[in-house]
Order: C-alpha cells, then structure tokens, then sequence
C-alpha cells in the first residue's frame, strides 16, 4: 500500500513502541523478537499492543527490576499451565536477565505447592527443553538437588519456622481452623509446603513471596492465601509499591479481572498493616 499523510503517522514507531521493543529485545536476546513475525500475517495490532502495553507500558515501569519481573512472568505461566509457548520464550528470556536455572527450577517446583504437580512438571518439561537448546557452558549439565536451608531440624520444625517468619502467628490460625476437620492436612502443609519447599535453598525468601504473590493473583481462585502472602512479603523484606507492581504486571498474563481482584486484596493488606500500626 502507498504511503500517504494519512497512514504514515501510523508507520512511525510510537515513544510506547520504542520503549517497549527495547526491553522486549533484552528479553528475547535478538534484535527481531519471534512475536512481531508470528502476528504480522493475522493480527499486527495484537503485535503492536504486545509491545506497547506489555513491554513499553508494563515491564518497562521502575518498580521491579527486570530479574524480579521475568520471576514473576515465568510464576504465573506455570501457574496457570495454559500458556506453554509463552513459558518456554520467558523461561529463555529470564535466563537472558540473569536468572539462574536453579531459581527457574526452583520456581517451578515452588510452583507445585499453589497450582499442583502437573503444573509443576509441564513448566520444568519446558525448562529442561530450554536449557537442552541452550549453548552456553554456563548453562549446561543437570542442576543439583537443593538442600534444606536447616538440615538439622524436622521437616515439621522447618517448615514452623519458614511459616512463622512468614506469616507471624497467621499460621497457627490456618492450622487451628483445619483440626476439627483435616488435621493430616494441616501437617501436610507445615511439612511439605514449608518444610520441604519454602525451606530449600536456591531462592531466597523474598523472592519465592514475589513468586507467590504472582501465582495467586493469576490462579484468580485463592484470594485468601493471596491476603496471606502479601503480608508474608511484605514482612521478608518487600515493599507494598513492589507488590503492586507484580499484580500489575497480572494484567497482561493473568488479564484486568484477576490483577484488579489482586489490587483489592492488597489494599485490605495494606490498610490492616496501617491501622496496626497506628494502634501501636
């Protein structure tokens, strides 16, 4: 088609664009990121909006770095287990961020503790075929089994303590709730959940918060544990602005409803976390 006055504005790369292609080809370590070819023959401005909304608007704010950002993505894909061609791009961008294969690893056994194991299994069937297509001597051989970060303690006493400095006392409360009824599940909870995963090295506690905080605002069904473990990042070191970030960032692969019912929950966090403090 000819170019006119009309449509050559539309040909100029918006400031949105620019911004957004940019941190899109740190991501995707090429300078022609695959998704602009693959929707060029059928929905160009489902390309344009990807990279404008998604990059340019989104991962291009300042409120996460772009490691703490690819955490999140590559959390809630394999969350959500619905989406494996984006995982496996994610998965290769973080590597290309600096994340490691241990914290893709880990995240994704973490994985298994919100949205179960075969989500856990399909996202580190990807991860396996990523690191296998991957060159870099640095990125070649198995990854070592993870060690608990207290090895000389229970499975019931770690994860007693990962909870507590978690949570506080909030899971006494969970476990209380659930004796008249499935007491073995409380136990399961304590020494699986917290005993076996949260206390495994590879990803430090903020970051496996982080990751939570994306699963649950994708999964869109577990509002209460979401309330849970936003408190639980902010009480390891995370910030409310960082947590509204990740949220945020839900919109683009979880969709608004999921990140707008994750913004109410983080504002009843939020308030109750201030109206504690004022009591004080």
């Amino acid at each position: 088609m000819p170019t006119t006055p009309e449509n050559a504005a539309a040909e100029v790369p918006s400031e949105r664009y620019a911004r957004g292609l940019a941190v899109l080809q740190k991501i995707a370590g090429t300078e022609r990121p695959a998704v602009l070819d693959a929707l060029a023959g059928i929905a160009p401005d489902l390309g344009r909006f990807t990279v404008e909304f998604g990059y340019g608007d989104i991962i291009s704010r300042p409120g996460l770095t772009l490691p703490q950002r690819q955490l999140a993505t590559i959390s809630a894909l394999a969350a959500m287990g619905n989406a494996a061609p984006q995982l496996r791009f994610h998965v290769d961008g973080a590597l290309n961020v600096g994340i490691s294969r241990r914290e893709i690893v880990e995240t994704f056994i973490h994985a298994g503790i919100y949205a179960g194991f075969p989500a856990a299994l399909n996202a580190l069937t990807i991860a396996r075929e990523v690191f296998a297509a991957r060159k870099e001597s640095g990125d070649a051989g198995p990854v070592a089994p993870a060690t608990p970060s207290e090895p000389g303690t229970t499975r019931y006493e770690r994860g007693a303590e990962a909870l507590a400095r978690i949570d506080g006392h909030a899971g006494e409360s969970v476990v209380a709730s659930l004796q008249d009824i499935a007491p073995d599940l409380a136990r399961y909870l304590i020494e699986f959940a917290f005993g076996d995963i949260y206390s495994r090295t590879g990803l430090d506690l903020k970051s496996r918060e982080l990751a939570t905080i994306a699963m649950c605002t994708a999964l869109g069904t577990a509002a209460l544990q979401l309330r849970v473990h936003l408190h639980g990042f902010l009480n390891v070191g995370g910030t409310e602005d960082e947590a509204v970030e990740v949220i945020t960032q839900m919109a683009g692969y979880a969709g608004f409803p999921a990140a707008l019912n994750g913004i109410t929950a983080a504002r009843a966090v939020f308030a109750e976390r201030a109206e504690r403090q004022h009591e004080r």
